[in-house]
Formats: structure tokens, C-alpha cells, sequence
């Protein structure tokens, strides 16, 4: 088994060992925050904690919430834990909704950035004799850098190309062998649409083995589109910003998401009355940083659905598996009384034959009344076979046998919807 883990002495621990050193290490965060930032000093002391209170993991509970307004309240460097001497890195989100979040590192911390981006990409099949295209955007977004470090640190060979220029992209990809392809999965089909546009088989003319995909929500069925399209094996990251970047969850080779979480704590709260479910009870991801030095987080709000079971995988690892993100909870639409999340209609659109992975979902609002429809851009081969009212009448009826909703799809022209190099935005509101 050792022979493919990265780290099997931490990969394969027993789970009582995880929790022992899970334990150790929260006690020690809560005296070093207490200790080095006037901000988690103040908030631990309203809640009536001190270091010596905290005996165990159930001691969490007692910790109010970070969450993403909070980070914005002490934007930029509010709940640095280090001297901005020590810091020798710095990343932010996009910053489209408020005040972008900003994470600090360390020399330690960009350290631990690449042991657990090495980690989770070793266990997609990621190899020394690997050569990793990298298209995921440079720049303060912190994708990008997670790849590149971990990669590097497995030994792989990584083209540092970035996201854009869609047709330079599809010439490297060829002419430098890349063997794995790490960007948002829309960007994965647009780079393949361009390259059939070119006259190109993604399956049998390129090198491509392994599809390295994070940053946005994907459906089972996205994943077999991208697969078929590619003839690669594809994997899902989850990061965020406030907890590291990349390299907080990532799937082995029986794809399953497995959790660092000898670094990061995981807990599934009720996302309305903020309680802690059990192991299996899906609710909100709550993340506790242990390890890290410049931004410690204790128990932020990821606003992301999901379920953790401790299940020992048949790959081996015995670290906790969460369950594929269902949606966010401000994603979440209810219309008509039924709850919608656009990974569903996104699933039931790529059950259609015709129907390409190109579509917006379109939100109105009248008052208090939410309606939903949807654009769809058929293939180029059955928009020109007409009877597009027929195209539409399946896609509305796959909707509806997974939501009992009726959503008006309406097929529209190819290359109709603008293409993003990065996050696809598939919820647009008129």
C-alpha cells in the first residue's frame, strides 16, 4: 500500500491516532490565536474560553463561527497571527461580492500548502513522469499556485501557461505532451470544443491521462461528459481561500474525497440553527485550520452542502470521506415550494443527447415569486437537424423526473453563451 500513498504514515493512521494528534494540535491553535491576535483573543474570551479550558475536539463547539463577513470586517491583515515580517505570501478571492478575502502564508505554510496539494494530487495518479498543463489563472487567485506546488513537489513537470488563449493552449498541450490537465472542468470542454474546431480528436491526439479539476460545481454527469470527451480519468479538488487554497479535499483513485484533516478539522453543521450533525447527516462544511501559522481559521462557514462519513476506503486511506458538494446554501432556489440546486439541472441537461455541456440557467424574480428557465445550446450537429421544440421537450422532461418541477428549456444557437477560462457562470438573473 505504501508504494501508492504519498504519506501512508499519516494516510493510512488509525482513526483513533487521527484523532489523538487532531486533539493535540487544536489545543495548541487555541493557545497560540489566544495568545498572538487581538481579534480571536477578544472572541474566545466573550465566549468564556481559555487554552487551559479546552481538554478536547467536542471543546469546538463552544467557539463561535468565523465567517466570510467576518474576514472582510478585518480585511487585509486583521487576523494575521504572525509579524507581517513572517509573511511571505499572499493570495485573495475575487472580491465580486464585497471586500476580497485575503490568506497570509508563512514559509511554514506555503511549505504545507505543497505537502498537501502533493498529497491530493498523488493520490489522483499524478507521477513524477507526469507533465501538468496548468490552467488555472496566476494571479491572486490561489488555484493556480496550489497545483503548481504540489506538482512540483511530486517532481512532475508543469507548464505554467495559465488560463486564456484557448488555441495556445491546445499547441502546447501537443507539442509539450502534457499528460495532465488542471483548470476549472467548463474550461476542460471549452478547450476541447476549440480543438474539434481545429480539426482535432481530444481523445487520440493528445497525451492527455488525468483531468485535475476544481474551483466550480460539476455533476456526475459532467464528469462522464469530460471523461468520454477526453478519454482521461478526472478528478475533483475542493479548497477554499480562507482555509489554504486547493489541497483541503481531494479524491484517490476509487473517487473517493478524502480529507486532510490531520490539517484541517471538518465538521457538518444544520446550516439554520448551527448544531453539530452526525457522521452521514448532511449539512454545511465547517473548517478548522490546525496547522497553519500566518491566518489560522477556527470553524468557518463554508456555506457548501455535503456529508462526511469515516468509512476506511477500499484505496486504503482511512482519512474522513466527504461526500461531493450538493451546492451552496446561497445557491440554493426555491421556486414554487421545491428546493433547486443548479448541479441537478445541470445533471438532468447532460442525460439529453444533443444537448451540448453549454447552458445558462435564468433566474427571475417578481416580488416574492422566483422563476427558473433555461438556454441550452444544442450540438452543432442536431441544432442543424431542426425540430429544436423536441430537443427542449426531453430536456424539460429529464428536469422534471429529478425535481417534479416543470422548467421551461428553450435551445438556442451554438456558441450563443459567452465561454469563461475560468469559473463558468451558469446562474444568471433577468
Amino acid at each position: 500500500m505504501a508504494a501508492d500513498v504519498w504519506d501512508p504514515k499519516i494516510e493510512t493512521m488509525k482513526p483513533e491516532e487521527l484523532k489523538k494528534l487532531q486533539t493535540k494540535r487544536f489545543k495548541h491553535l487555541i493557545k497560540y490565536v489566544y495568545d498572538s491576535n487581538k481579534y480571536y483573543h477578544e472572541k474566545l474570551k466573550e465566549s468564556n474560553i481559555k487554552p487551559e479550558d479546552v481538554s478536547s475536539l467536542k471543546d469546538i463547539e463552544k467557539i463561535p463561527f468565523l465567517t466570510k463577513q467576518d474576514l472582510r470586517e478585518y480585511y487585509p491583515y486583521g487576523l494575521v497571527c504572525t509579524s507581517l515580517d513572517d509573511v511571505v505570501e499572499v493570495h485573495a478571492s475575487s472580491g465580486t461580492t464585497g471586500k476580497p478575502v485575503v490568506g497570509p502564508y508563512t514559509r511554514n505554510d506555503v511549505d504545507l500548502w505543497g505537502e498537501v496539494m502533493a498529497r491530493s494530487l498523488y493520490a489522483n495518479g499524478l507521477r513524477k513522469h507526469d507533465v501538468m498543463q496548468n490552467a488555472y489563472g496566476y494571479g491572486l487567485f490561489t488555484g493556480a499556485h496550489g497545483f503548481e506546488k504540489g506538482a512540483q513537489k511530486i517532481g512532475a513537470l508543469v507548464i505554467t501557461i495559465s488560463s486564456g488563449n484557448t488555441k495556445r493552449q491546445i499547441d502546447v498541450m501537443k507539442d509539450f505532451g502534457a499528460t495532465a490537465l488542471a483548470c476549472t472542468p467548463s474550461y476542460s470542454m471549452y478547450i476541447a470544443e476549440v480543438a474539434i474546431e481545429n480539426g482535432m480528436d481530444p481523445c487520440n491526439d493528445f497525451n492527455l491521462r488525468l483531468g485535475l479539476f476544481g474551483a466550480e460545481a460539476w455533476s456526475n454527469e459532467m464528469r462522464e461528459t469530460i471523461e468520454k470527451r477526453w478519454g482521461i480519468r478526472a478528478h475533483e479538488h475542493y479548497g477554499l481561500t480562507e482555509i489554504i487554497g486547493p489541497g483541503v479535499v481531494s479524491e484517490c483513485e476509487k473517487k473517493k474525497l478524502h480529507i486532510n484533516a490531520d490539517h484541517f478539522y471538518p465538521e457538518v453543521i444544520d446550516p439554520k440553527t448551527g448544531e453539530t450533525l452526525e457522521p452521514g447527516e448532511e449539512g454545511e462544511l465547517v473548517f478548522t485550520t490546525l496547522t497553519k501559522e500566518a491566518f489560522p481559521a477556527i470553524r468557518f462557514r463554508t456555506k457548501d452542502l455535503a456529508t462526511i462519513t469515516e468509512e476506511i476506503c477500499e484505496c486504503g486511506r482511512t482519512l474522513p470521506i466527504q461526500s461531493r458538494i450538493k451546492g451552496r446554501s446561497d445557491d440554493m432556489m426555491k421556486v414554487k415550494g421545491v428546493i433547486v440546486f443548479p448541479s441537478q439541472i445541470e445533471a438532468a441537461l447532460m442525460q439529453v443527447d444533443g444537448v451540448s455541456d453549454n447552458y445558462q440557467i435564468v433566474k427571475t424574480k417578481q416580488g416574492e415569486m422566483t422563476t427558473l428557465s433555461v438556454e441550452v445550446e444544442p450540438t452543432e450537429e442536431r441544432y442543424k437537424e431542426g425540430h429544436l421544440d423536441t430537443l427542449e421537450k426531453q430536456a424539460e422532461d429529464e428536469i422534471y423526473s429529478i425535481l417534479n418541477l416543470h422548467v421551461p428549456v428553450k435551445a438556442i444557437e451554438p456558441k450563443s453563451i459567452p465561454r469563461s477560462t475560468g469559473k463558468a457562470k451558469r446562474v444568471i438573473e433577468r
